[in-house]
């Protein structure tokens, strides 16, 4: 692994008229063209590294542009170099002294950091030839803590608090990897709930989905309430009483329009409202979350939280009981994983957000990680499935009876 040259990085925008259906409308984004800055790690003997980061369509320009612009950290360097040393090769491009005052880790540079650890993680795999969730899965826990920068974030979690929960993590592994393989990982749709769909849309996608056994379906909701009523109803009606229904408001209210906004909608048996504000507004979430608690609602943010500092007060605060990281949010599998150790420590599921181009990809071995070789646990825990663009990946996601299963090759993009 240590002679494997990175010889040079190609990044591409890629952009889908997603629009034209309606398809990703919600209250905050109505015409969404879901997009993708697209990163190529190539290598002199000739592997590829493949990794991206999702947009909604203008803009993404800007993000293929703050990629190259990173390139130079990476391009010449020796793949081993950077995987004995990942922690510290992580901090180098997130902590460049000039590119740094872009962000720091937020924003279009951590976007693109998260394209270039991602193509980084994918190389990886192909190195080992492993899935990347079995990449993760086989690390020991000294070596997973290794490429985890701690910093800011070690008043809650030590490396050797880490590396002393995945060692009482590791009884069962192998045994929840049989039942991975065989069982897959629990989906939740939301192809049922965008909202520009017509009623009739809602309706057919509705029996489609539980007719492929799915039992968690999300609405988009906030622009208006009318007809957020009109169409839970219908949703309700079509799935029953027994389903999991939940909510999604994309950031559109204020903190006490979200409590009044959804304490009108409680008749509907929901298990959470999702980004019910500004996305940095901890003490906002809070609010929201207490009021709601009395009604059995929860509190579920995290696809546009810009780094692990702001999870560390989301989850340190209790201000939400669903955790939603996104793969190409932050800054990549490396950030990502201290937010699940994070969320370990302190009682609270993650449910990642995904859904958008290769999201659903590349997230699932995250999450099908965390069962394995973390939590242990897949009760009350879902990961987003949205049946979009997957036509365009060598190795599209693979569901069945409404369960991810495991990937067994190494996912080549193309």
């Amino acid at each position: 692994m240590s002679d494997v040259k990175i010889v040079s990085l190609e990044s591409k925008d890629v952009r889908f008229p997603t629009s034209l259906g309606a398809h990703g409308s919600d209250a905050m984004h109505k015409d969404p063209d879901y997009s993708c800055a697209y990163v190529i790690l190539k290598t002199e003997n000739g592997l590829e590294g493949n990794g991206l980061t999702f947009t909604c369509g203008r803009g993404t320009e800007i993000v293929v542009t703050a990629i190259n612009t990173l390139s130079t950290i990476v391009v010449g360097k020796l793949a081993g170099e950077i995987f004995n040393d990942f922690g510290n090769f992580w901090r180098s491009l997130t902590s460049e002294t000039q590119i740094r005052w872009l962000g720091p880790e937020k924003g279009v540079m951590h976007l693109a950091t998260a394209a270039i650890i991602n193509a980084l993680w994918d190389l990886w795999g192909k190195i080992e030839k492993k899935p990347v969730w079995r990449l993760l899965a086989d690390l020991t826990p000294e070596q997973l803590v290794s490429v985890i920068d701690f910093r800011y974030i070690s008043d809650v979690i030590t490396k050797e608090e880490a590396i002393e929960i995945l060692r009482q993590s590791q009884t069962g592994k192998e045994q929840r990897i049989q039942t991975l393989l065989t069982g897959g990982y629990p989906a939740y749709t939301t192809q049922v709930g965008w909202l520009g769909y017509t009623e009739e849309t809602v309706t057919r996608l509705c029996h489609e989905y539980l007719a492929l056994g799915y039992t968690h379906f999300k609405v988009k909701v906030g622009q208006n309430i009318e007809d957020d009523i009109r169409r839970l109803r219908t949703v309700r009606k079509i799935v029953g009483q027994d389903n999991i229904v939940s909510i999604d408001a994309n950031q559109v209210w204020d903190v006490n329009q979200a409590i009044e906004w959804v304490k009108r909608l409680a008749e509907f048996k929901l298990l959470w409202i999702e980004e019910p504000t500004s996305p940095d507004d901890v003490l906002g979430h809070l609010a929201i979350s207490n009021a709601l608690k009395p009604l059995g609602i929860g509190v579920a943010t995290g696809e546009m939280c810009c780094n692990r500092v702001l999870f560390k007060q989301f989850l340190q605060s209790n201000a939400i009981q669903y955790c939603q990281i996104d793969s190409a949010r932050i800054g990549g599998v490396n950030e990502i994983l201290s937010v699940y150790l994070m969320a370990k420590k302190l009682g609270i599921k993650v449910c990642p957000h995904a859904g958008g181009v290769g999201l659903c990809e590349m997230v699932q071995h995250l999450q099908m990680w965390d069962y394995v070789a973390l939590s242990g646990d897949k009760e009350g825990r879902w990961v987003e499935y949205v049946d979009q663009q997957h036509e365009h990946f060598v190795n599209p996601v693979v569901i069945k009876n409404a369960h991810y299963q495991a990937p067994l090759v190494i996912n080549v993009h193309k």
